[in-house]
């Protein structure tokens, strides 16, 4: 274990002690600081659950949920906007921690992605949270973290272990106990919404100032939550480094200060409902080195409905299918398909890569086995990926389907799925069969056919990606440089680069109308900066 990490962890473990030897009254403080929430909210399924590599060890996976909480008197002066009571999911991060703690990557889910929610009960069974076909996930904050929780879990298909609230004066007090946070700006910076306002190059953000980087979105990129995820990344990434660096986990007086901010901060489940129990997820954590802890971003697309809302995008569904596998994201492991022979990524247009043969004939039916042929399929493509309806519509007419399967118009679909119309659920149960797509992806339809609807969680191969079986193809493991694009990596221990700060115009000045946010600078004179 590196110097760092067993100062992490014996650090963690001196407040136990330190706590111990006050005569219990420093633990009871720290433990009474938690609040503690249901882990799962959702009206059916479950948080999931871990499955235990060959020497029986079980990743972790965290969902760390920023509160944008206005229901006390310090988070409103703090936030600002109306102090109702209402809450969102200002930042979600999904924290992995592999089976063998040698890896982990933090995925930021954008606040602004429009999926399929569930709908979530409370403790008693109260419904609290309407389920939703096209929502916004970060309302699901308002049906409890649990509720959360069950969204991410609907979103990703992985086991959710538990889940992390911290609320705006959490941010504050965090960035206060280590010291401040040292970050970069590539330009002049002001947001009048968040309002950050910052020169360009280096600056040491604490209280404040540190709140109002993390929460910027107007500054930077292109003012979608995409910007933002990207300079929290830059943001945990060097506050990483600080702790490492600071001495703050070898003083006991700062460890303890460090302790009580983030207990008075944190609403946690019930697994995590203790100080032990926490050092015990520290200490899992600590095990991993910064070199081999990947910070990504969900892809997503613009929602052709809205376009200040977001939904799911290609690789996507790939980034979840690795995480799931456990498989490490940095470092240079080898892929799993380099092993077997299999190529590590299918062509672009989602085909096999074999040259067809023209001339032929189309597979018939399995023997005994059921006669598709006079089932017809109105592919649709939602994928985003070019020729997807025609390459499964060849596949499923190769299947025995009726000749009359083809393309049909595209559709909006972030889940893949066969509708059909009524008297016709026999007819898409054998399409869902012959493609590997699980039960419940069969649903009644409003059109006249069978559809199959190509969402944006399959976007290569002939074989539904999270199928073990069924008789297209199935697509192959899933690489990591491929699966990573578009989702603005980096690993923690990557200084370069600064917070790259927009040149659209993206914010707003009362008598002057919108600018760049480096042009908002210019015109705020009188604005005094968020840190020297």
């Amino acid at each position: 274990m590196r110097r760092w990490q067993k100062v992490l962890v014996f650090g963690l473990a001196g407040v136990v002690v330190l706590a111990a030897a006050g005569g219990g009254y420093l633990y009871y403080r720290l433990n009474a600081n938690i609040k503690h929430s249901q882990l799962y909210a959702g009206e059916d399924g479950d948080a999931g659950k871990e499955k235990p590599d060959a020497f029986g060890r079980t990743p972790i996976n965290v969902l760390v949920i920023g509160s944008d909480s206005r229901d006390s008197k310090e988070d409103c002066d703090i936030g600002g906007g109306a102090c109702d009571g209402g809450i969102n999911a200002d930042v979600n991060l999904l924290l992995h921690v592999s089976a063998d703690r040698s890896n982990a990557t933090v995925l930021s889910i954008p606040r602004d992605l429009m999926t399929e929610l569930p709908g979530c009960k409370d403790e008693s069974g109260k419904s609290v949270f309407k389920a939703q076909r096209h929502g916004i996930i970060n309302a699901t904050l308002q049906g409890g973290p649990g509720c959360t929780v069950a969204a991410v879990r609907k979103l990703t298909d992985l086991p959710i272990d538990h889940f992390v609230q911290v609320d705006f004066s959490g941010v504050i007090k965090m960035s206060d106990a280590v010291g401040g946070v040292p970050v970069c700006v590539s330009d002049n910076v002001y947001d009048p919404q968040s309002h950050l306002k910052l020169s360009k190059g280096e600056h040491t953000l604490q209280g404040m100032a540190a709140l109002q980087f993390v929460r910027t979105r107007h500054g930077f990129g292109d003012g979608t939550d995409i910007g933002r995820s990207s300079a929290q990344h830059l943001f945990l990434g060097s506050m990483i480094r600080q702790l490492k660096s600071a001495g703050t986990l070898t003083n006991p007086a700062e460890l303890l200060s460090l302790a009580d901010a983030a207990t008075k901060a944190l609403t946690v489940d019930p697994g995590l409902d203790g100080i032990t129990k926490l050092v015990g997820l520290g200490e899992d954590i600590s095990k991993v080195p910064s070199d081999r802890i990947t910070f990504a971003t969900m892809q997503v697309l613009p929602d052709p409905a809205d376009t200040d809302r977001r939904v799911i995008g290609p690789n996507a569904a790939d980034l979840f299918r690795l995480i799931k596998d456990d498989r490490p994201l940095s470092g240079d492991p080898q892929p799993a398909d380099a092993a077997s022979g299999a190529p590590s990524t299918a062509p672009a247009d989602g085909s096999s890569g074999v040259p067809a043969n023209p001339s032929a004939p189309a597979a018939p039916p399995a023997e005994n086995g059921p006669d598709r042929s006079g089932i017809t399929v109105v592919v649709r493509n939602g994928s985003g990926v070019d020729g997807r309806a025609r390459v499964l519509a060849e596949a499923l007419q190769k299947d025995g389907f009726g000749k009359g399967t083809a393309a049909g118009p595209a559709v909006t679909a972030e889940h893949s799925a066969v509708t059909y119309p009524a008297g016709k659920e026999a007819a898409a149960k054998q399409v869902a069969s012959a493609l590997g797509l699980p039960a419940d992806a069969v649903r009644a339809g409003e059109g006249s056919s069978v559809e199959l609807l190509i969402g944006t969680d399959w976007t290569t191969g002939t074989g539904y990606p999270a199928s073990s079986g069924g008789s297209a193809s199935s697509a192959p493991p899933a690489d990591p440089a491929a699966a990573l694009k578009g989702a603005d990596s980096r690993t923690a221990d990557d200084t370069s680069g600064c917070a790259p700060v927009g040149h659209l115009k993206t914010v707003y000045l009362p008598g002057l109308g919108d600018m760049t946010p480096v042009q908002a600078y210019d015109h705020s004179k009188g604005v005094p900066d968020s840190a020297p």
